[in-house]
């Protein structure tokens, strides 16, 4: 989905984080360096309208994104937060759906009467 030059090792984001100017245009790499996340975060926040690519990419186009907007939205507690809290939502969602039998049976759990009396049901045709 974002393809991008890949930041190889620490030395690398050392580099990128103690230069003098960052360039106007960052790669997702280089976001995720200098906000403290996962490079894998980053379409997550652009999907949540947290980041706002430059131009308008395809939705398989490398991204990049203006410095001036990134840099501050380092420096904002706030917006570290509400990036935080939708990166925890998206990942806990994401796990639920592959939890496999334990998201089921919590869903059974809330599920109407109806509903799991037609579950009880089929088991019970199952096992005769």
């Amino acid at each position: 989905m974002f393809a991008t030059k890949k930041l190889q090792g620490s030395n690398e984001i050392f580099a990128l984080l103690n230069v003098v100017r960052l360039p106007g245009r960052l790669s997702t790499g280089e976001v995720a360096a200098v906000l403290g996340f996962s490079e894998h975060d980053i379409p997550v926040l652009v999907a949540a309208k947290l980041l706002e690519p430059l131009g308008k990419p395809a939705a398989n186009g490398p991204k990049y994104f203006a410095s001036v907007d990134i840099v501050p939205l380092s420096n904002n507690r706030e917006w570290l937060s509400r990036a935080t809290r939708t990166l925890a939502n998206y990942w806990r969602r994401k796990n639920a759906r592959k939890g496999g039998m334990e998201s089921c049976e919590s869903n059974a759990t809330h599920a109407s009467p109806i509903i799991s009396h037609r579950k009880v049901s089929r088991r019970t045709s199952y096992g005769s």
